[in-house]
């Protein structure tokens, strides 16, 4: 009979989280890992199986709370203009605060297209928050608050693409100024 684990394995996973957010996937070691979650190397595999598989946890639990978050923001019962301009808002203030950036944006960028698995959760969480976005804008134009001759997918693809463009900006040291105009411009399209 196994035994029983004698930690919190989300508690791990969020730890682990934090690490790979910190240093990128490549970047972080299992000695990082260990400090980060205070388990043993042998404790992380035997629970997780390999550096990847906690990777691919970390991601989904941040993909998860990050991406809930946003369509929390664009399905409140406000106008949709409002909520656009917030989630584009959210985004410049993170981007600004936060040296780390998003997690799902940095996966992207370093293993997007490289790992099959990975590039396929990115797919999912992606798809998940342009359908809601496509939803918040075909509202919008049904309430009349839209124009309605503007395809909504389109619209909601292009403002996913607008919103991790001004995360990946912001890591190459451009200033709130240079986001907020760009967000403007794209806020502009809607």
């Amino acid at each position: 009979m196994p035994r029983p684990r004698e930690f919190d394995e989300a508690a791990a996973v969020e730890s682990a989280m934090h690490a790979f957010w910190d240093n990128g996937y490549e970047g972080t070691s299992t000695a990082q890992l260990c400090a980060a979650t205070g388990l043993s190397r042998s404790s992380i595999y035997n629970a997780f199986n390999s550096k990847h598989a906690l990777f691919r946890l970390s991601l989904q639990h941040y993909m998860a709370n990050a991406t809930q978050a946003r369509i929390d923001l664009i399905t409140a019962d406000r106008p949709v203009r409002d909520k656009l301009r917030e989630m584009f808002t959210n985004t410049i203030d993170d981007a600004c605060h936060s040296p780390r950036g998003c997690l799902a944006v940095n996966t992207a960028a370093e293993l997007g297209g490289r790992d099959e698995e990975i590039s396929n959760d990115l797919r999912r969480d992606t798809e998940r928050l342009i359908d809601a976005v496509r939803q918040a804008i075909e509202a919008g134009q049904h309430a009349g608050e839209l124009d309605k001759d503007k395809d909504a997918l389109a619209l909601a693809q292009f403002l996913h693409a607008a919103s991790g463009g001004l995360r990946l900006l912001a890591r190459s040291g451009a200033d709130r100024a240079a986001l907020e105009n760009a967000a403007a411009i794209a806020l502009a399209a809607v």
